[in-house]
């Protein structure tokens, strides 16, 4: 597989998740219009967190992680019967595994909702209770998708995997739209049953060209097939590591719930701008290289398969650090003409702007490490490694919890602010325990297959580019006549990127002459 070859399926990775995500930016604006930083707003936000433990637990990450090394190695040694019946197994284990646990967790709703939302009482426990107990068949739905994403991926189909989850957004849209003369508590019930339709949409678009790919195969549970056990023998070493990213995340919404009405609300909003770069460069990046890379490992080490892998892993790294750094930067310095932009409306206020760009500025302290974290991991998983990452997520919850609870209980109280504003202490010190966890992963790798990452130049010529963008954008916003905020943000970001892109051209930064180059001969301009 050619490092263009790479790079191509990298881009349809990203345009895929590009799709879903500017339609999970309209889905969130179409929230945040007629909800804003409400009580409502809290209850879905928590509700839709917790079901989704299932899918990370079992879903994208996991199955990707363990299933696509095995199968995928398959399918590069021509078996493609052995292949079929792996999926087979796999799709019947996962059948299992979802009814049983989908089952428990309707019934025990109450219970994980003392752990997961404590600050939450009254109706607003209650209607909460209702919302997770709705969602959690749909997200039981989404796992099979996973599954698909993985067949799909592993034949280098990588376009509809990513794009599907825009019905899944377009479900929401369409739910609100509908019924959005009901008032907040009824609308977020009906909003509960569209996300639920649309996790069966999601799925469904994936499930034909799937069947296709695998036309061997038979939804057998077979426990004694080898390649079945070195699936499962990598799901539940990755499954656990995922689970204690999860615990993480639950822990600072654990703690959300203690901080106020619209805590929770405005950390989901925040994410939903923070995801977009990661999905972008990290998730289309790493999925992409992931097949490749297990490819690469093979089932026989030497010298020159390490030599390789670093090779692979660094280009990633370089392409990765070349749009997260100004995102980055972004976050920091322009997020309040982003957040205004794409949700300051209707019940969405000035105030609660600038609320979401604090959170988000937070949530940028970790946004490089996060990103090359995922990278590093899949390069272990291609090796057929789940212990190492799952020992880094461990020290990281830890550095996770004590960070967090500090930053979100006790800074706000030494300083005198409202607890509400704990939200952004959370949300970085997240970020610290996430360096601290890239660290970890990338000393380990480098003792295994030699010196990995992007270079100290390389790093001070990006974020030199991006302060002297976000210098320019800042001009352009303080001399630009009041437009309102989404003429103001084409005119501020539109200026920031071209700034950026000019000046790592002049730098002649690899990635970037490349993708001009690539824009220019798409246009017609150049050989």
């Amino acid at each position: 597989m050619t490092k263009e070859a790479g790079r191509g399926h990298a881009l349809l990775v990203g345009a895929g998740i590009l799709c879903s995500r500017l339609f999970g930016l309209v889905r969130q604006r179409v929230f945040s219009h007629y909800f804003g930083l409400s009580d409502a707003a809290d209850i879905f936000s928590a509700a839709l967190r917790v079901p989704n433990f299932l899918q990370n637990l079992f879903g994208e990450g996991v199955l990707s992680a363990s299933f696509i090394p095995v199968y995928a190695r398959l399918l590069a040694q021509h078996k493609q019967e052995e292949a079929d019946r792996l999926a087979g197994a796999i799709a019947a284990a996962l059948a299992l595994i979802i009814a049983v646990i989908v089952a428990l967790g309707v019934l025990a709703t109450p219970y994980l909702l003392w752990a997961i939302a404590p600050g939450y009482t009254g109706e607003k426990r209650e209607l909460t209770i209702l919302i997770v107990r709705i969602l959690f068949p749909g997200t039981g739905i989404l796992v099979w998708s996973a599954w698909c994403l993985g067949i799909l991926n592993s034949h280098h189909k990588f376009f509809l995997s990513y794009v599907a989850p825009v019905v899944w957004n377009l479900s929401m849209i369409l739910t609100m739209l509908f019924f959005r003369h009901r008032d907040a508590d009824r609308l977020i019930v009906y909003l509960a049953w569209g996300t639920v339709l649309g996790c069966l949409l999601q799925f469904l678009v994936q499930l034909g060209p799937v069947l296709k790919l695998v036309p061997g195969m038979r939804l057998k549970l077979d426990l004694h097939s080898l390649h079945v056990r070195q699936v499962g023998g990598s799901f539940l070493g990755v499954a656990i590591g995922r689970g204690v990213v999860q615990i993480s995340a639950f822990i600072d919404q654990a703690i959300a719930t203690l901080l106020g009405s619209g805590a929770i609300a405005g950390m989901t909003t925040a994410s939903s701008i923070n995801l977009l770069p990661v999905s972008l460069f990290g998730m289309a990046i790493s999925a992409s290289e992931l097949p490749t890379l297990s490819r690469m490992a093979g089932d026989e080490w030497s010298a020159d398969v390490a030599t390789k892998l670093s090779a692979r892993l660094n280009h990633g790294l370089e392409r990765i650090a070349f749009f997260i750094v100004p995102s980055s930067m972004a976050f920091f310095a322009l997020g309040n003409v982003v957040v205004a932009a794409l949700y300051q409306s209707g019940a969405f206020t000035r105030k609660d702007s600038y609320y979401v760009w604090a959170i988000l500025a937070g949530s940028g302290v970790g946004l490089l490490a996060s990103t090359f974290g995922r990278l590093y991991a899949s390069t272990y998983y291609a090796m057929r490694d789940t212990r190492t990452p799952l020992r880094f997520a461990i020290v990281r919850l830890v550095f996770t919890v004590a960070l967090g609870l500090a930053s979100a209980l006790l800074l706000p109280r030494a300083l005198d602010i409202p607890l509400q504003w704990g939200a952004v202490g959370l949300t970085a010190s997240a970020g610290v325990a996430g360096w601290i966890e890239f660290h970890l992963l990338r000393r380990k790798l480098n003792k295994r297959i030699g010196a990995t990452g992007v270079s100290v130049a390389m790093m001070v010529k990006l974020w030199s580019a991006a302060g002297l963008a976000v210098l320019v954008a800042c001009m352009v916003e303080h001399y630009l006549p009041l437009y309102g905020p989404i003429v103001t943000a084409i005119f501020v970001l539109s200026t920031y990127g071209m700034v950026y892109f000019g000046v790592t051209y002049l730098m002649r930064i690899k990635v970037c002459v490349e993708v001009l180059g690539k824009m220019m001969r798409r246009i017609g301009i150049g050989g």
